[in-house]
């Protein structure tokens, strides 16, 4: 018998992925699957990929039934991720897909989210100075935002390195489809979006900025300043960020290789995050079905930036690989079981 685990909010697609990655965990065993508005159906209607969970239908979301559960992962929208919290018990482990818990400043939150401000949990992005240890400890953990998580392990190593500054930094990341959801829009229909790129609430209102600048600050640290443009590209998965900074005076001498060599120390050993051989770009599809992010860097002397790229699978990285990431931590579990770093192009 594995550790049993629970998916609230399991018939959307970070849902899904999270029960793809449970099905071939070697620790892990399925507990209760709720969809309220699936309630009855079975999975393999929403996700006839999981063949294995034929005999398996969604639940209503009663937190005495998750409860039961060993580790809860709820992949449900904030306000109602949030309610669901507050009925499950203080013992049961939690980690949440969705950006309830993720600010720690209530005046962030209602600068970017309707509603109240639910509270703050542990951060879930190992890969963070000291966050190994704080999620092993946690009994709540928030999983990062897939846009955050691509920026965050690009521009995080330069600025703790002192390569770069944090007052003018610049990012343009675009996004499969899959990130906006399962629920229908006019703007994300295939006909809509095939051949086409657009962006999309710019001018420094998406909901993941604060969640960037509070992790690149870290503890104590000056609050930076991020401007962010999300673009939808016409694919289903996948996340490319091109994330820009201002070099610091004298830093690296003007040295092209500067910034990349910052992000190999930083992530030398690291299981999910390869900076690729020099001259090799990220490309979402060596990423698609994996927990893995790659990168590369260059310093641009001529204009006094770094520029870092970052390749991840929203729905893996970005989402339910990072949540199992973050699980495996919590329960005592190796960190890289039951996810892979090898993504499934062409």
């Amino acid at each position: 018998m594995g550790v049993r685990v629970a998916v609230a909010g399991a018939s959307g697609y970070a849902g899904g992925e999270l029960l793809r990655l449970i099905g071939g965990h070697p620790d892990l065993e399925l507990g209760p699957v709720t969809g309220d508005a699936s309630a009855g159906t079975p999975v393999t209607a929403a996700h006839p990929q999981l063949t294995g969970l034929a005999s398996r239908s969604f639940g209503p979301t009663d937190p005495d039934q998750l409860a039961a559960a060993d580790l809860v992962f709820m992949a449900l929208p904030a306000p109602e991720s949030a309610a669901l919290a507050g009925r499950l018990p203080a013992s049961t482990p939690v980690v949440d897909l969705s950006a309830s818990f993720r600010l720690a400043d209530p005046a962030a939150w209602a600068a970017f989210y309707p509603g109240e401000h639910a509270g703050h949990w542990t951060y879930g992005l190992p890969e963070l100075p000291g966050a190994r240890e704080r999620i092993a400890a946690s009994r709540r953990v928030a999983a990062p935002g897939c846009y955050a998580t691509a920026v965050i392990l690009a521009l995080a190593p330069l600025l703790a390195s002192g390569l770069a500054e944090p007052q003018d930094l610049v990012v343009t990341a675009a996004s499969g489809t899959s990130g906006a959801g399962r629920s229908p829009a006019r703007h994300l229909l295939a006909t809509e979006v095939m051949g086409s790129m657009s962006a999309y609430q710019v001018g420094g209102v998406h909901r993941h900025i604060p969640e960037i600048e509070q992790a690149l600050a870290g503890d104590g640290g000056a609050m930076p300043a991020v401007s962010f443009t999300p673009l939808l590209a016409p694919m289903p998965r996948g996340i490319l960020a091109t994330c820009t900074a201002r070099l610091a005076p004298g830093a690296a001498g003007g040295d092209p290789a500067a910034a990349r060599e910052v992000l190999a120390r930083a992530y030398a050993g690291e299981p999910f995050v390869h900076v690729l051989p020099a001259g090799q770009w990220p490309v979402t599809a060596a990423t698609a079905g994996s927990n893995a992010a790659q990168l590369q860097a260059a310093t641009d002397a001529r204009t006094g930036r770094a520029v870092a790229v970052v390749a991840i699978d929203n729905l893996g990285k970005g989402a339910a690989g990072q949540a199992v990431q973050a699980a495996n931590l919590m329960l005592g579990l190796p960190e890289t079981a039951g996810l892979t770093a090898h993504g499934i192009a062409p």
